[in-house]
């Protein structure tokens, strides 16, 4: 699953960030980092993967 998220997290961050933490504040984080520049968005969503193991 790791694998996956970590796809998804350089494909749609937004996904990744989801499927990570649910609706909270970093989801919302990661959408505005997302519009305002793919690779911020990119960026947070492998760190919530990276950090974030559940």
């Amino acid at each position: 699953m790791t694998v996956l998220k970590i796809i998804l997290a350089i494909i749609l961050p937004p996904v990744a960030a989801f499927l990570q933490v649910g609706l909270g504040m970093h989801f919302w984080l990661n959408i505005v980092l997302t519009i305002l520049g793919g690779l911020p968005g990119m960026i947070h969503a492998l760190w919530l993967v990276a950090a974030k193991k559940q």
